[in-house]
């Protein structure tokens, strides 16, 4: 299998991460993963790829790292 992924990209590893945010009063926000970001070969933009969309909160698009979520 070579290194292109169906998003038009070099790399299976997405660049970015999409969190679902959700701000709870006087406590840290929930951060959920809903999806992922790769950039287009000609760096002028993205496809992003979302699992679920969030009805409340709003969405962080976050560099990728290996940290686990």
């Amino acid at each position: 299998m070579n290194d292109t992924n169906v998003n038009g990209g070099t790399s299976r590893t997405p660049s970015h991460i999409a969190y679902q945010v959700r701000d709870r009063e006087g406590k840290k926000g929930i951060w959920t993963r809903i999806g992922s970001a790769w950039p287009h070969a000609d760096g002028n933009g993205f496809n992003i790829q979302v699992e679920a969309v969030p009805l409340d909160g709003r969405i962080s698009l976050r560099v990728f790292t290996e940290q686990k979520d």
